[in-house]
């Protein structure tokens, strides 16, 4: 398909009662049809990877053409100046899970781009960090519990951060860290307490459910590194 098909497509799929039920989640874009995320993975399928077409459709600066770059474009072409173009645009929680969750964080620079990215100042952006330390922990079944152990200060170090989906990221990332493995799992429990006596507001928010969510009854272990720990369980 050529960019002025896919454009064509997105108008069709526009739907301004989209558009207000999105908002109602904080997903609210400067330039946006109103295109539920389903939609948008369905006209990808069909569509298929495609680089250059992925890029022209970046750059009409269309908030779901956006999104579709994230779904068109191959992770092992991605570069850091393409990362850091991308990263710039993120104008809400949506967009920035949906690159970095199933698209960026399958390149060789999710790991970097999380430290680097979790000192940024702006809420997305920085959001975007903590969303690559859980790609990263969700996705590399190879990495050594030294290299996701240093999630755990850069996450202290910004839990006092007010921002609703700065303390989402910085939980979600902890979450899924502790359900990596029993070790990181223990430790992970004991940065919850490390935050929680911040004694701040977000702080306390960010440990409190955190811990709610790991001290359940049944706990599912990824049990990443692959060869190091067992089948995934229950405990």
């Amino acid at each position: 398909m050529q960019v002025d098909e896919v454009l064509a497509e997105l108008e069709k799929l526009g739907d301004p009662e989209v558009k207000k039920t999105k908002a109602r989640f904080a997903v609210t874009a400067e330039n946006s049809h109103g295109i539920f995320l389903k939609d948008l993975d369905a006209l990808a399928k069909k569509i298929g990877l495609d680089d250059e077409l992925a890029l022209r459709l970046f750059d009409t600066g269309i908030y779901e053409a956006r999104v579709l770059t994230s779904r068109l474009f191959n992770p092992k072409n991605v570069t850091e100046p393409l990362m850091e173009k991308w990263v710039k645009t993120f104008e809400n929680w949506e967009i920035c899970d949906t690159f970095c969750m199933g698209f960026l964080g399958k390149t060789p620079f999710a790991l970097p781009k999380a430290f680097q990215w979790a000192e940024y100042q702006p809420e997305y952006q920085k959001r975007a960090g903590f969303v690559l330390m859980v790609a990263y922990a969700f996705t590399d079944k190879h990495a050594a519990n030294d290299v996701i152990r240093q999630f755990f200060p850069v996450m202290l170090k910004h839990a006092n951060d007010h921002r609703k989906y700065v303390m989402k990221g910085i939980n979600w990332a902890l979450r899924q860290v502790g359900k990596r493995n029993r070790d990181l799992y223990h430790e992970a429990i004991e940065v919850a307490h490390q935050i929680a006596a911040l004694d701040t507001k977000p702080a306390r928010w960010i440990a409190k459910d955190a811990l709610r969510q790991l001290q359940k009854p049944k706990v599912f272990f990824k049990n990443y590194p692959v060869g190091v720990y067992g089948k995934g369980h229950t405990d």
